[in-house]
């Protein structure tokens, strides 16, 4: 594994975190508090981010994207995973799932979404399942030439702002040797479509101007030409999504974790008490170095997965692996952060307290904690056993 930044991505990082600093961080307060982020604001975020080509930077470039190799998309999110989830969102990163659209389906939602000209929200997530995907009670039924959907789906990110959705159904059932299981298919579903309905979900503590939705979908028929992938293949596209997914969120948790960190340090330095900085007693400093370790490993970590992924070598453990430790790494060096503090981290003077509650969502985000773990324990099962008795 190569450790060397690129010069092509020294200027990525640095173009992006400009971009962050300028662009973003100054309207995090105002999102912050109101909860939104007013249309205006969505406007310009986009076009800057389009003038920048930064826009789809995950897309190949055949397609209209920036077409970046994973290790410098994984720096580009770690420099966007900086600020309010609601502002860097903007800068458009269109689901790879999108990837699977053919003919007419290209024109009519993967290129929009590439273009800006449209936003795509997913949804598998249901009230009874959440990391038991095939136990999903939404259904839809062939009917002729169309499909009629009929179920709910709940915490659907930025469904609210989502032009259409990419909708995970039960197409039908087969046995298995547990019994019966249900036979997935994914669709496209555009906003507007009768018996298709949007309503506002759940308050998050996090997440502010980010939000999540309640899909309600009662006999809302589509025709089968909107299906993404073939009938029951459902996991098959979401399989090469969700990798990509995990390793962005581990590269938004370094970046969250980086921006806690600076402000831990620079308050260490400034902050002083008995006639020196606070940074200089054991008890902070220590504090400070594991911070630092912690931060260090996770981003090997999240790299070395994103360098496997570019070989074509990379598991579903490392992702598993590269999304768990950086969520749990972000929430400490964040709890460290706002300890370092002492009580101004908890005010809205300093910005410390945003992390805490962005830290803690992140845990759960694409799978909880439970479902990472078995991922990475399954790899125990192709190891020579005379290893695993050694470790």
């Amino acid at each position: 594994m190569e450790f060397t930044v690129t010069d092509e991505q020294n200027m990525l990082i640095e173009s992006t975190r400009r971009f962050v600093e300028q662009e973003l961080y100054p309207h995090e307060d105002e999102v912050e508090k109101a909860d939104q982020v007013s249309l205006e604001l969505r406007q310009e975020i986009v076009r800057k981010a389009i003038e920048l080509g930064f826009y789809a930077a995950n897309m190949p470039v055949e397609l209209g994207g920036g077409g970046l190799d994973t290790v410098s998309l994984t720096l580009f999110e770690r420099e966007l995973g900086r600020a309010n989830f609601a502002l860097q969102y903007l800068v458009g990163r269109p689901s790879n799932i999108l990837q699977a659209c053919t003919n007419e389906q290209r024109e009519r939602y993967l290129l929009p979404c590439i273009k800006g000209e449209k936003i795509d929200c997913l949804a598998m997530t249901e009230p009874g399942a959440g990391s038991d995907l095939r136990s999903m009670t939404c259904r839809a039924d062939r009917k002729g030439g169309d499909y009629v959907i009929t179920g709910t789906k709940h915490f659907i990110s930025h469904a609210d702002i989502a032009d259409f959705v990419i909708l995970f159904a039960a197409t039908g059932e087969e046995n298995s040797s547990r019994g019966p299981r249900k036979l997935i298919s994914t669709f496209l579903v555009d906003k507007g479509t009768k018996g298709f309905d949007v309503r506002p979900g759940y308050h998050s503590v996090s997440h502010r101007g980010y939000h999540n939705c309640i899909l309600e979908f009662d006999q809302c028929r589509i025709p089968a030409s909107q299906m993404l992938g073939h009938e029951h293949q459902g996991f098959s596209v979401a399989n090469d999504w969700l990798g990509a997914t995990r390793l962005q969120v581990a590269a938004m948790c370094l970046g969250r974790a980086h921006r806690a960190f600076e402000l831990a340090i620079d308050w260490a330095a400034q902050r002083k008490q008995f006639g020196q900085p606070i940074g200089r007693f054991q008890g902070v400093g220590f504090k400070i170095a594991e911070m630092r370790m912690r931060l260090e490993a996770a981003e090997l970590l999240t790299l070395k997965s994103a360098w496997k992924t570019d070989q074509g070598s990379a598991t579903d453990s490392d992702y598993a692996m590269a999304k768990l430790y950086t969520t749990e790494m972000l929430a400490y060096v964040a709890d460290e952060a706002i300890q370092i503090h002492g009580g101004m981290g908890y005010t809205w003077e300093v910005v410390d307290h945003y992390f805490l509650k962005r830290a803690m969502v992140l845990q759960n985000a694409f799978g909880v904690d439970r479902d990472h773990c078995e991922a990475i324990a399954k790899i125990t099962e192709k190891v020579p056993l005379e290893i695993r008795n050694a470790g």
